[in-house]
């Protein structure tokens, strides 16, 4: 008997499952991936385009570089997932049958209820997310004079946050642009909940971009010129991007699995409440014991490769492995400077420090993302990559 595998989504869960599944699977399984587009965004890269959208051709793979020959791509927003039929539910195109079904759609942007925030601020969570703020930029500061400069503000300041401060930073240097940037985040410190090593240098140069930061005070509103806080006084902007949480994707409103805002609870083993729906990345909260694993693109990388085998092992009701997320450290661009903070030792050697930054972490976000490229396609794509990562 054939059993039909179901991967859902293109992000770095759905595009490492495949992957993975590609080598896992034998001739009793066909595989089947569903996207709502037709190629893989290095999303924590995508920040790059907002200074310079020629980028884009560098982080996007089209799904035929990645996808075997026999691995059918269906190009379709996905809508809901019938548990009970075992179907997955597309916009446009017919419900698709499953046997095992792997959700990896990721999340989108929440605003946690602040009036007016979805209406006026921009995300970034795609390509063309990236693509919408560089233009509103550009167009911010062509409209803009030294005297009377744009001012852009990011809510948020977790690396989505910082990243996009930092490029608009460069691309202001680069076009001599008149704009002024602020980093806004709710929380005491920008890069919240992180050792205050690696914030206070992450502070140190993005006030050396010329970023300014706001913290300690949560939007209370937002309105089409200016946002509110809960103490402190408006701040104007011509161009806001918020970048402040996730929840869930539409897709699993209704779902009958196990969830929370939207987002499918798992076991370490990626099973959901329904033993032929496994979920990973964005999509799910995975049980790590006391602590859920994170929403991040290293966490996904290292899920993905185990719940490709576990589909395998269930098809062939052989026990399914148990996954613990290994943090293996954070890297994270301010422009084109870098801050690397906790990265495991590689080959035996230590490190000197917990925190450094330069060009070995600038070099060594780019062999994080280079590394990522070459697994899902080959070296040679990976190096022509290099220079825009």
């Amino acid at each position: 008997m054939t059993e039909n595998v179901v991967v859902l989504g293109a992000g770095y869960a759905g595009t490492g499952a495949v992957n993975k599944l590609q080598s896992e699977l034998e001739d009793n399984a066909r595989l089947t991936w569903i996207a709502d587009v037709d190629y893989h965004l290095v999303l924590h890269e995508s920040h790059r385009v907002i200074r310079d959208p020629t980028v884009r051709s560098d982080i996007t793979f089209p799904v035929d570089r990645i996808a075997d020959p026999s691995t059918q791509f269906i190009q379709d927003e996905v809508t809901g997932l019938d548990v009970d039929e075992q179907t997955v539910e597309l916009a446009d195109g017919d419900d698709v049958e499953y046997d095992y079904v792997l959700v990896g759609l990721g999340s989108q942007t929440a605003y946690y209820g602040i009036p007016g925030l979805e209406d006026h601020s921009l995300t970034l969570k795609s390509l063309d997310d990236a693509l919408e703020i560089h233009e509103a930029v550009n167009d911010a500061s062509q409209a803009a004079t030294r005297g009377d400069p744009a001012q852009v503000v990011i809510g948020g300041a977790g690396l989505s946050g910082i990243q996009t401060a930092g490029e608009i930073a460069e691309f202001r240097d680069e076009h001599r642009a008149p704009l002024e940037i602020h980093l806004v985040e709710a929380l005491e410190e920008i890069f919240p909940g992180n050792d205050p090593e690696v914030q206070q240098a992450l502070r140190d140069l993005l006030e050396e971009a010329g970023v300014q930061i706001h913290t300690d005070d949560p939007i209370t509103e937002a309105t089409e010129d200016h946002i509110e806080f809960d103490e402190g006084e408006p701040l104007d902007h011509d161009v806001l991007v918020w970048t402040g949480g996730i929840t869930g994707r539409d897709a699993m409103d209704d779902v009958d699995l196990e969830n929370e805002h939207n987002r499918v609870t798992t076991g370490a083993n990626f099973q959901t409440s329904d033993e032929r729906v496994f979920a990973i990345g964005d999509s799910a909260i995975i049980d790590q014991g006391d602590q859920p694993a994170p929403p991040t693109a290293q966490a996904a990388w290292q899920a993905a490769d185990v719940a490709g085998e576990n589909i395998a092992r269930a098809i062939e009701n052989r026990p399914l492995k148990t996954w613990e997320f290994e943090d293996k450290g954070t890297v994270i661009s301010v422009g084109e400077k870098a801050v690397a903070h906790g990265v495991k030792p590689a080959f035996g050697i230590s490190l000197p420090v917990d925190t450094f930054g330069g060009y070995p972490a600038k070099n060594l976000k780019k062999m994080i993302a280079a590394r990522w490229i070459a697994d899902i396609t080959s070296w040679n794509v990976a190096r022509r990559s290099w220079s825009s990562l």
